[in-house]
């Protein structure tokens, strides 16, 4: 494929005009003007920094870069701080937008993959528990309902039943178990299908069902969020892979892209100051040496997360002069 070396031109990031100049990029089509102005269509998957499509670079004309030899090596591009910060923040306003489309009844399900500890299962019940208020003030159920833990494939039945009405919301936070079981898998995709009629059924007898007054078959109309830390191409076993996959082709998936320590260092960074350590009521200083204490030994804590925060911030209000000696024994490794 024919490469292409900017000799100048801006492509937009987060909002931004970045410019090109330098960058080498697979070449899709030459360049045309659209009702935007001027731009070269070349290949983003191949260079890191860029989403995995196509994308137009705005440039002047066809001398605003120059053909180059297909051997000629793709450059890379390193986010900034600032840039990795805002992709973050826009796929955590999206979870919050589509959690909202959940209880409405327009999305039937999503997936939220992302590691532990970074604030997935927060977004999600902060937008239901604003609808749970509403409900409890009006003296109704609860709409929604967040499971956790294992669970058996007709305690998954009954549950289903249980939130099957629209506007109902099962939330599985960390329930992992219902993807490695075969019958649990084949009640979700008979669940959330994108058939309008989704009926499930239990064609086995069941004490269960029959002692719960739960039928052998029903309609379900409400929507699934599932909250897990595996990342579905990662997961080697072909068996559940195909049904991973099966089940997703009935989602809409959601990798919050928080990966390496560095993405996960910027998010803490982004949360303490948007203030979820204002409740402790530290010092700004101490909050500070807090977020300090965690960057600097992040390759020797337990587990870098939003939760190793909170731990430290428990330390340095109950032990303000030994804090840090604490944590050096409490959330660090020693090995």
């Amino acid at each position: 494929m024919q490469k292409v070396k900017m000799k100048e031109g801006f492509y937009k990031i987060r909002g931004k005009d970045v410019d090109m100049m330098g960058m080498v990029f697979p070449m899709v089509s030459e360049f045309k003007v659209g009702a935007s102005g001027g731009y070269v269509t070349v290949d983003g998957t191949a260079v890191a920094g860029f989403p995995d499509r196509n994308i137009k670079i705005k440039c002047e004309s066809p001398s605003s870069y120059e053909l180059v030899d297909s051997s000629v090596a793709t450059t890379t591009r390193e986010e900034t701080d600032d840039e990795t910060i805002e992709r973050m923040r826009e796929r955590f306003d999206m979870l919050e937008d589509m959690t909202k489309a959940c209880k409405k009844g327009d999305v039937r399900a999503m997936i939220v993959s992302g590691p532990p500890g970074v604030g997935k299962s927060h977004g999600v019940e902060k937008v239901l528990g604003k609808h749970d208020l509403i409900a409890d003030i009006a003296g109704v159920p609860s709409k929604y309902q967040v499971v956790k833990g294992a669970m058996s494939a007709i305690g998954l039945y009954c549950k289903l039943f249980n939130y099957a009405d629209k506007d109902n919301v099962l939330v599985f936070d960390d329930c992992d178990s219902v993807f490695s079981d075969e019958l649990s898998l084949n009640i979700l995709k008979a669940a959330l299908d994108s058939k309008k009629n989704r009926t499930i059924h239990w064609n086995t007898d069941s004490f269960k069902l029959r002692n719960e007054g739960v039928p052998d078959s029903f309609t379900f109309k409400g929507s699934a969020i599932f909250i897990t830390n595996i990342k579905f191409d990662n997961v080697k076993s072909k068996k559940m892979r195909d049904h991973l996959t099966a089940l997703e082709s009935r989602c809409h998936y959601i990798d919050l892209t928080i990966d390496t320590d560095r993405e996960k260092m910027l998010r803490i960074k982004q949360i303490t100051n948007d203030g979820m350590l204002d409740s402790y009521k530290l010092e700004d200083e101490v909050v500070q040496d807090i977020v300090d204490f965690i960057d600097i030994n992040k390759t020797k804590l337990r587990e870098l997360s939003l939760r190793t925060v909170l731990k430290v911030a428990d330390l340095a209000k109950a032990f303000p002069t030994k804090w840090e000696a604490m944590a050096e024994n409490t959330v660090m490794s020693r090995a």
